[in-house]
């Protein structure tokens, strides 16, 4: 005896109430095994592909490409045997918990009926990287959130993990192999193409977000011009030092090191307006956003109680950070929250520039690119390191007074922040 099984939209994190169906993998008709991925889903904080919780034969589609539903919206129908397993008795609006290895997307470990990799005839496993993996495609979701920021087909990676899992260490080395053979090849130049590109996920919600914020908080910049040749000094010194070894050491240290600097004398910058309690909200702590450029868009993770952490590790965690956003793998507690954010448009080479301040906070500190210029030092023409920092604030939270004493404290920082770090 068979019966029907359908599968709803779960909660893939954080409270999130709708997801955008971004593909389909799977078709009517279709016979699928357990953890066999059946949709991609887009939310507003990452890319998701939900695995089936059934063994079973497809029976329909309910939702097509393109559509946003709400958490507990049927997705599909399944007919499966009797006697399915607990997996398959999730209910409308359950939780889907993201596993690293070797399960997929939270329901458990894959079925015996997961397809494995074939053995050779005297019994010994077949040599993982001699082919592709053949049947489902099985990968964790920052494995398949890397490869897609590659724009790799996973279908083409040979496989490594236990069981035909392509891991991590798979995809990097498909690509570093697949980079090899393009550059190979004669480069003709780039050629312009026409394209419509759909505007939803990310890219939808940084939208929202910024035409949000730009009509409801009264924005002011401001703009001070540093001679940081000081900070351009202690960054060299910092990467020859022990304490930084491996550490991935830049301008954005000493810029984040400078916020929390002036965080500490104007907490008002890293406040919330509350308009449901009618306050304004000040946070024992400073959960640091960094504005990222990502494949996908747009994306401001965090660094929770940035205040409370040495040099060295702000700066290894900013480098994490980055890394993680833009190769996909951010996750959604990492792309919600944030009491202030700073954002570097100097690594474009741009002098500065007027941010918008993220939906809720109070500021944002843009910091451009760091260029020699003529500048006055005791009264002599010399060649200095310049920077131009702006300053963003919502004047509800933050008046002229208290925006102008914090972007001078940043500026006073890096204008010397050997002598500031000391005296901290």
């Amino acid at each position: 005896m068979s019966e029907l099984r359908s599968f709803f939209l779960p909660d893939v994190g954080e409270g999130l109430t709708e997801a955008e169906i971004v593909a389909w993998r799977v078709a009517p008709g279709d016979v699928v095994v357990v953890n066999q991925p059946l949709i991609e889903v887009e939310t507003a904080k990452a890319v998701v592909e939900l695995p089936s919780p059934f063994a079973g034969t497809v029976v329909s589609l309910a939702v097509t490409a393109g559509q946003l539903v709400p958490v507990g919206t049927a997705l599909i129908t399944f007919e499966v045997a009797d006697g399915v397993s607990a997996v398959s008795a999730l209910k409308p609006g359950a939780e889907v918990l993201v596993h690293r290895e070797p399960v997929l997307v939270g329901y458990g470990v894959a079925a015996e009926t997961t397809a494995r990799r074939a053995r050779s005839s005297r019994g010994e496993p077949a040599s993982s990287a001699s082919a592709p993996s053949v049947g489902p495609v099985l990968a964790t979701p920052p494995v398949r959130a890397l490869a897609k920021a590659h724009g790799i087909d996973l279908a083409q990676v040979p496989a490594s993990g236990l069981g035909g899992v392509i891991t991590r260490t798979d995809v990097e080395a498909f690509v570093k192999s697949t980079r090899v053979h393009a550059e190979a090849d004669a480069w003709s130049g780039p050629a312009l193409a026409a394209e419509r590109i759909p505007i939803r996920g990310v890219l939808r919600t940084m939208a929202d977000a910024m035409v949000r914020s730009a009509f409801t908080a009264p924005h002011v910049t401001e703009w001070v011009t540093v001679d940081v040749t000081r900070s351009v000094e202690l960054l060299e010194r910092m990467r020859e030092h022990p304490k930084f070894a491996g550490i991935r050491v830049t301008p954005l240290t000493l810029v984040a090191a400078g916020l929390i600097h002036a965080v500490r004398r104007s907490p008002r910058i890293n406040g919330r307006w509350d308009e449901a309690a009618g306050e304004i909200v000040l946070p024992d702590h400073i959960d640091l956003g960094i504005a990222t450029a990502t494949p996908r868009g747009l994306l401001v993770p965090h660094v929770p109680y940035a205040d409370r952490l040495s040099l060295p590790d702000l700066a290894q965690a900013l480098a994490q950070l980055a890394d993680t956003a833009r190769s996909g793998l951010a996750t959604p507690a990492q792309l919600s929250g944030g009491t202030i954010t700073v954002t570097n448009v100097g690594v474009f080479g741009v002098d500065g520039g007027t941010p918008i301040i993220n939906p809720g906070q109070a500021a944002i500190l843009c910091s451009g690119r760091i260029a020699p210029r003529p500048w006055v030092v005791d009264g002599s023409l010399a060649v200095r390191e310049v920077m131009e920092l702006s300053l963003s604030f919502d004047h509800r939270m933050v008046d002229g007074a208290i925006g102008s004493q914090a972007l001078s404290d940043v500026a006073r920082f890096l204008q010397d922040p050997a002598v500031e770090l000391l005296l901290a």
